[in-house]
């Protein structure tokens, strides 16, 4: 294993164990709002941001993404989203529905694909098909068992798959993005605190220091799944979002005692069932190619690649092969406006 796969896999596991062990943190806030929760995550996130933004000299990204207003509805449509994903989720947790929080991160990868064929013309093997058809029997068996849909479950995986999907279109790097989402929202979180004295900051030492946690959780796991991405395969990292809600749903289960009778663990088998073919299905899949003819040495705007078999890619894209061949591209989860620049081919 090279140090970079080394450092990569580190990185990748540290983010997902954070993410997958939120529910501890969040187990401790027991007796406050949930909505109260969530706008000390955002302010104190925005606080982190800031920190994180100046010790990488990343202001100039910041003034480059201010002055694209095509770019910020974008996020500030993806920083809806992300509010309602991050206010379920809370309140999920702190009233006792932790297996429902941990089915609807299992449910979300399923969805994002359907949301990818549906909305941006993405094509899926008669194989991937079969894996969206597990989950939705999961989904199906647990509304006709319990006499209505799994509510928090899908609210989580649509709530996510949205944000993801406007992400996507959002030529950004994540730093950035997320310090201007929490702009956007700041001014909202601040005052909410202030005109709620059970929320505001009129709290105990201890239950500030936790809340003021809430930041450091927020963008820790971000910045570490950052490394992983410039140096995971993009089949590694599909492998390892599967940890978090695997700990969320251990947590549920043998730590908070949460009952799984056996309908709910046949939808879970359902689920798990079409994860384990999407994610085999795309561990075969050939990487997809790019031709580029004539000279190598030209810059290439990010809308005008055609990769066989897939749409157009966003983002800074390792490539190596030869010139006027066919060049394997690196997925890389990290967006960025720059254009693909082919230099010192063979």
């Amino acid at each position: 294993m090279t140090p970079d796969l080394r450092q990569g896999l580190v990185a990748g596991l540290g983010a997902y164990l954070i993410w997958g062990l939120l529910p501890l943190y969040l187990k401790l806030l027991i007796g406050l709002p949930a909505a109260d929760v969530l706008a000390h995550r955002i302010v104190w996130s925005l606080l982190v941001m800031v920190l994180v933004t100046t010790v990488s000299a990343g202001w100039s990204r910041l003034r480059a993404a201010l002055a694209r207003p095509q770019l910020l509805a974008l996020l500030f449509a993806s920083a809806i989203f992300i509010t309602c994903n991050w206010l379920i989720y809370t309140w999920a947790i702190l009233n006792g529905h932790v297996l429902d929080a941990s089915l609807g991160y299992f449910i979300n990868p399923l969805i994002s694909v359907v949301f990818g064929v549906v909305l941006l013309g993405e094509r899926l093997l008669r194989v991937q098909w079969l894996a969206v058809g597990c989950a939705l029997a999961g989904v199906i068996v647990l509304t006709v068992a319990h006499g209505e849909l799994p509510a928090i479950s899908l609210a989580l995986a649509l709530s996510f798959a949205l944000y993801g999907l406007i992400r996507k279109q959002a030529q950004i790097d994540a730093v950035t993005g997320l310090l201007v989402e929490t702009l956007f929202l700041a001014p909202f979180a601040l005052l909410w605190l202030l005109t709620r004295p059970t929320g505001g900051f009129v709290q105990t030492i201890p239950t500030l220091a936790l809340l003021a946690l809430g930041g450091v959780l927020t963008a820790l796991p971000l910045l570490l799944f950052g490394v992983a991405a410039r140096r995971l395969k993009l089949s590694t990292i599909g492998l390892l979002q599967y940890l978090s809600p695997s700990l969320v749903f251990l947590q549920a289960v043998f730590l908070f005692h949460e009952t799984i009778d056996p309908w709910r663990l046949f939808a879970f088998g359902c689920i798990w069932l079409g994860l384990a073919i999407y994610s085999l299905s795309l561990m075969r899949t050939p990487a997809p190619q790019l031709s580029i003819p004539g000279d190598s040495r030209k810059h290439f705007p990010m809308d005008q690649i055609i990769i066989r078999g897939g749409r157009p890619l966003g983002g800074r894209i390792p490539i190596s092969g030869a010139k006027n061949a066919a060049l394997t591209l690196m997925p890389c989860a990290l967006l960025t406006d720059e254009p693909l620049t082919l230099r010192n081919l063979p």
